[in-house]
């Protein structure tokens, strides 16, 4: 009979500082040896821990009920590239969203987050924030080695770029909002400091600007915290400081229990279904009110 396996907090705490810090590869899987026992644990528990692409989507790619296509746009410096999603039902403009996607760059799941959102009623695009890169590699660690070398004032200036394409899409109400997980939600928030034309923004466990920045902020915020991620939480209490005393418009939620990546479905370790469940309809209630 095969030995259960059971992953631990400090097992997913190791596995966030490999994928957002400065651990590489080969110290993770030894660190997480360790706290296996074996070798051979370690390598049976990774897959749980680590999002796996191959996981089904809840909306696939095929689904009629869709239009998407792969468009571009002028970027900051460049041609940046994306995934647009609209349902076919619309019969007339929509609000528009900005999807930013995680330290792995755009793949299958956020283009499937992307989808999920068209349902909503909303015209979504999901840009490639590696474009000026040759665009998202297969290899998810190439992916973020890729996304920790990229120009964050030039990926902040394509984000604005992006909103700003959405605003003027044929398709689109002149409204555009943003939604970032990750890495992502960090973006969403600095695009909120940047355009003071973006209508709302949403962040999942995003790292926050700092305080000085708030000031600029003119888009209401929805703010989504994993309750188990001091690593991203340690800087909640300046930013909603700064948010109060500034008079800035906010929503905050902290998911008791939870770990970050919490809405990632294609992490078995991580994702929490009644929190993502409750954070996704808070945030398609928060954008329709704000785009609509």
């Amino acid at each position: 009979m095969s030995e259960r396996i059971v992953i631990t907090q400090d097992m997913i705490r190791l596995y966030d500082e490999y994928t957002h810090l400065t651990l590489d590869r080969r110290g993770f899987m030894e660190k997480l040896g360790k706290l296996a026992g074996s070798s051979a644990a370690a390598a049976a528990i990774v897959p749980l821990i680590e999002a796996r692409q191959a996981q089904a989507a809840i909306v696939e790619a095929g689904d009629d009920r869709l239009e998407t296509s792969t468009v571009e746009f002028p970027g900051d410096g460049g041609t940046m590239k994306g995934y647009l999603v609209r349902p076919k039902s619309a019969t007339g403009p929509l609000p528009a969203v900005m999807v930013i996607h995680e330290n792995r760059g755009l793949n299958g799941h956020i283009e499937d987050v992307a989808r999920r959102l068209a349902l909503e009623g909303f015209l979504v695009l999901a840009p490639d924030f590696l474009s000026p890169a040759g665009g998202t590699p297969t290899d998810e660690d190439k992916a973020r080695e890729m996304i920790g070398a990229l120009d964050r004032v030039k990926a902040v200036g394509n984000a604005v770029a992006a909103a700003t394409f959405l605003r003027g899409h044929e398709g689109g109400n002149g409204k555009s909002g943003s939604i970032g997980f990750c890495w992502g939600g960090g973006l969403s928030l600095q695009t909120a400091v940047a355009d003071p034309g973006l209508g709302a923004a949403v962040s999942y466990y995003g790292a926050q600007p700092a305080a000085e920045q708030v000031a600029a902020i003119k888009a209401p915020l929805l703010l989504h915290y994993a309750g188990l991620d001091d690593r991203i939480n340690a800087g909640i209490p300046v930013f909603e400081a700064a948010l109060k005393e500034a008079g800035k418009t906010y929503e905050l939620h902290t998911y008791p229990g939870v770990n970050h990546a919490f809405n990632n479905d294609t992490s078995a370790a991580r994702y929490d279904k009644a929190a993502a469940d409750l954070a996704w309809k808070r945030t398609v209630d928060f954008l329709k009110s704000h785009l609509a």
